[in-house]
C-alpha cells in the first residue's frame, strides 16, 4: 500500500484498548516494512478527556513496525528536539497509523542531553494494566537499547536525517 504523500491521523491507545490521545494529521514521507514517517505542523491533538491543542513545533515522527518504539523529532530554534515514546511496533492502514504507548520515554535535546521520562507513571500503569514480565523485559530492553542509540546518534536520532525528512515534507506541501 502506497500510503507517501497521504495525510493519516495517529491514534494512541493504553494497554487494556482505551483511546490515550489522538492527531488530526501527519503527511506520509516514507513507508517500509521497518518504519513509517510521517510530518506536521501545527496538527490538532486531542486528549481522552476532550481537551484539544495544537502542536506548538513542526516535527517529523518515526514509527517503528518492528521495534517497540516511536520517535518524535521536533523542529525548534536551537535544533532538533527528540522525545521517544516506548510503544508497541505501529500498525498501519489506509486512514490511520496505530500503537499502544508504554508511558516510558526518553528525550535527547539538541546539547546532547538524554532524560528517561515517566518513570512513576510507567510503574502505576505497570500495577493498574497488569503488564507481565515478559512485556516489562521487552519495555525495559527497548529503553535501553533507545538510550544507548541516542548517545551514538544513531537511526533514527540524525539531525541530517531528520532535516532532510523535513525539506522533503516542505517540498510536499508546497504543492
Amino acid at each position: 500500500m502506497d500510503l507517501v504523500g497521504r495525510w493519516l491521523s495517529i491514534e494512541c491507545f493504553k494497554h487494556n484498548g482505551s483511546l490515550h490521545r489522538y492527531w488530526d494529521r501527519g503527511l506520509v514521507l516514507e513507508n517500509n516494512d521497518d518504519y513509517i514517517v510521517i510530518a506536521s505542523k501545527k496538527a490538532k491533538v486531542v486528549e481522552n478527556n476532550g481537551r484539544c491543542w495544537f502542536t506548538k513545533e513542526p516535527a517529523v515522527t518515526i514509527f517503528s513496525k518492528k521495534e517497540w518504539w516511536n520517535a518524535i523529532c521536533m523542529i525548534k530554534k536551537d535544533g532538533i528536539c527528540f522525545y521517544c515514546n516506548i510503544a508497541s511496533p505501529c500498525l498501519v492502514n489506509k486512514e490511520a497509523i496505530k500503537y499502544i504507548d508504554y508511558d516510558l520515554d526518553a528525550k535527547l535535546f539538541p546539547n546532547g542531553e538524554i532524560r528517561v521520562l515517566d518513570e512513576k507513571e510507567y510503574a502505576h500503569h505497570r500495577a493498574l494494566y497488569e503488564y507481565n514480565d515478559e512485556l516489562d523485559t521487552v519495555l525495559k530492553y527497548q529503553t535501553s537499547v533507545i538510550i544507548d542509540r541516542m548517545k551514538k546518534k544513531e537511526f533514527p536520532f540524525e539531525d541530517e536525517l531528520i532535516t532532510s525528512y523535513f525539506d522533503q515534507f516542505l517540498q510536499m506541501i508546497k504543492r
